[in-house]
Order: C-alpha cells, then sequence, then structure tokens
C-alpha cells in the first residue's frame, strides 16, 4: 500500500515522534510506499511548558520525512490536504492524542480522504488526562473524519465507543521501543553516569506533569520500609510544570542523599544509560492510557511498579512482568519494599519481563492495521 502516517517526527522530540518513526521503519520494512507528514510547527511556545520541542544537535533523518503543518493555522491544512491528495494513498493514519490537534487534523483528514483513500486515527487518547473545556466537541470533530480507529489500551476503546459507537476499531499495544540501542553492561552505565555501583537504584522516566504522580513516589520514598531497603530514585526528566512542590517534598523529609532530580530532556543517546542502571521503573501515573516508558522498560529487560489505572495492568501484569499498585504513596511504598526485599521475586518478575516483551513486537502492531483496512472495507 501507498501509507501516508500524519504526525509529529524528526527533528521534533519525544514519544510521539519516536513512536511514528518506529511504524514508519517497521511498514517501509513490510514492502509499503512509506512518508511521514509532520509538523512545521506543533505548539505555539506560550502553550509548550518544556525547553524545546526539537532534538538537541544537528543531524539528519534517513526517513521520508515531509514538514507542512502548523497546528494553528488553517492555511496550512489545506496545504497539507491538498499535498496528500496529490499522493492518492491508499491509506492515511493519523496520530491523535490531544484535542487542541483536532482542528487541524480533524480537517486534514476530511480534505485529504477519497473514495480510494481509507483514514484512521491511531488514537493515544480520546480524552485527554488533563481536562480542558471543549475537549469533547473537538475530539468529536476529529473522530467523526475517520473511517476507522487504532487504540492501544481497553480504556481508549471505552472512550472511543462514546463517540462513535459504530465505527470499526482494532486494539493493539504499544509496541517494544527499540530505537534507543542495546542493553549497556551496568557497570558501564553507572560510570558513564556517575552512579554507585551498590546502590538499588529506581528510575522514574520521562516528562515530569502531576497526573504521572511523581510527587507519590517521593512520599513513598520517605517510607520507613523503603528507606531500609537503601533505594535511590533517580528522576530523569523534564519538568513541564513548576519543580518548586516536588522539591519541597524533598526537603520535608530529608531524601536529598537519596533522591536525584536533574530535571532536564534526556536526549535519545543516553536513554539505555539509564535503563541499564536501574532496577527498578517506577510509574505512579494517576491516570493513564498506555506508556511508552513501559516499552523502554520493556525493551531494556527492567521490572516495573505500575498503578492500577488505564491500560497499564494491561500491559505489565501483577507478579508476572511487574507488580501492580494503588494510587497512593502507601500503596507504592509496599511494592517498592517487596520487590527489593525479596530476590526470587526480583529474579521472576526479570523473567517475566523477558517472556513478555515478544509479545510486543512491531510487526503485530501492523497487522492490527491490516485487519482494520480489512474491516473497513467489508
Amino acid at each position: 500500500m501507498k501509507i501516508i502516517i500524519v504526525g509529529p517526527a524528526w527533528p521534533l522530540r519525544g514519544g510521539i515522534a519516536n513512536f511514528n518513526e518506529s511504524l514508519c521503519r517497521q511498514l517501509l520494512s513490510e514492502g509499503h510506499d512509506v512518508q511521514i507528514v509532520s509538523f512545521t510547527m506543533q505548539y505555539p511556545s506560550f502553550l509548550f511548558p518544556g525547553t524545546s520541542q526539537k532534538e538537541a544537535g544537528g543531524g539528519t533523518t534517513d526517513l521520508p520525512v515531509k514538514a507542512l503543518i502548523n497546528s494553528i493555522s488553517p492555511a496550512s491544512w489545506y496545504k497539507t490536504a491538498k499535498y496528500i491528495r496529490n499522493l492518492s494513498p491508499d491509506l492515511v493514519i493519523i496520530r491523535y492524542w490531544l484535542p487542541f490537534m483536532a482542528p487541524a487534523l480533524g480537517t486534514i483528514a476530511r480534505k485529504c480522504k477519497s473514495s480510494n483513500t481509507k483514514v484512521i486515527g491511531l488514537t493515544d487518547n480520546i480524552l485527554p488526562h488533563e481536562k480542558r473545556p471543549f475537549d469533547h466537541s473537538l475530539t468529536s470533530y476529529f473522530v467523526k473524519a475517520c473511517d476507522g480507529f487504532l487504540v492501544m489500551s481497553e480504556e481508549v476503546k471505552n472512550d472511543l465507543a462514546k463517540f462513535v459507537p459504530d465505527k470499526p476499531v482494532v486494539k493493539r499495544f504499544h509496541p517494544v521501543y527499540d530505537i534507543f540501542g542495546t542493553k549497556v553492561d551496568r557497570h558501564q552505565a553507572r560510570e558513564k553516569l556517575q552512579f554507585s555501583q551498590t546502590d538499588r537504584i529506581i528510575l522514574f522516566f520521562g516528562f515530569i506533569r502531576n497526573y504521572k504522580g511523581l510527587d507519590l513516589l517521593l512520599e513513598a520514598m520517605a517510607d520507613e520500609n523503603v528507606k531500609q531497603t537503601g533505594a535511590r530514585l533517580i528522576v530523569a526528566g523534564e519538568f513541564y510544570e513548576d519543580r518548586k512542590p516536588y522539591d519541597r517534598i524533598v526537603e520535608k523529609h530529608h531524601l536529598g542523599h537519596r533522591v536525584k532530580m536533574s530535571g532536564e530532556y534526556i536526549p535519545k543517546e543516553s536513554v539505555r544509560y539509564y535503563f541499564s542502571s536501574a532496577d527498578l521503573v517506577v510509574q505512579p501515573y494517576r491516570t493513564a492510557t498506555q506508556s511508552g516508558v513501559t516499552q523502554i522498560a520493556y525493551n531494556f529487560g527492567i521490572p516495573m511498579v505500575v498503578t492500577s489505572v488505564g491500560g497499564l495492568p494491561e500491559m505489565v501484569p501483577d507478579n508476572i512482568s511487574g507488580l501492580v499498585c494503588e494510587t497512593t504513596a502507601k500503596s507504592v511504598a509496599e511494592k517498592i519494599a517487596a520487590f527489593f526485599n525479596n530476590n526470587k521475586l526480583q529474579d521472576e518478575l526479570a523473567s517475566g519481563v523477558r517472556s513478555k516483551a515478544p509479545l510486543f513486537s512491531w510487526k503485530e502492531f501492523t497487522s492490527g492495521i491490516e485487519l482494520l483496512m480489512q474491516k473497513i472495507e467489508k
């Protein structure tokens, strides 16, 4: 097939861009003619909470990427749709993750669709983690323009049914991220990051907002049972909100010697050193659909503690590849202590991660696209 993926790609940074690039590579490897249509401007600077929307440094990409979309310029939406329509693709895959993008992506979907071109929404979220006015109406505008949907969790599938109950939907789990290189020897990884070779290391990875529950994890680090394990916490990610409340928790519980928060974006080439250094990845999220962090942990063979929200328990089955807890500091602390106090459990979970990872392949994911196309064409 001739396929267009609409969504962020290099030099834009972040998990969605990484995903789109990996998906493009997989589809190309299967013999499809694929191109990514990306953004000239993704977010206005006053709406973006991080330091930069682009990868640091120069470099190029070997993928066919065409940057056309300005999220707040209707002229660019029509230009993008015309560009896609002139290519006469069989399939347009539009990545949807935020209602803010609905006017642009919904317009592109409507204007590029034809009897020969099907449009599917690859939906990370139907409703955002942080609710705002007009979320429902904006999302409705986008989803009604699509012929079908590929989702990555049961929660998103259920949310979608509230908007378009009669359109075809296929679920496939977020594939394992394999773009950050291979696992590094633990001694070498910790030496590079200047971490102690003897510490038990907990990793919290990714950008920081309230819904990701870092405050719960910091409170859990103050729990006496967690203290007795001797575990240290590495927070590897950029703050997308005020970091002062988090610093106050560290100060309140005198955690400075046990918690390291850089507050900086972790570039692609450094990711493998953080995961290769870790004993345990903790995701104390208050809300979630699916998570790229989970699939990075699978790639590097690291057990996880996740909260029982959204699609996380689907991706990290309890007592198989990780431990599932409630969204409280006490419950997070109990699971961390249980992990570090039981060597047999650590070995079993590490084995579970290795056995589960192959189930989350990119080939399995693209098989969902093929199945969805069959359902649409019926």
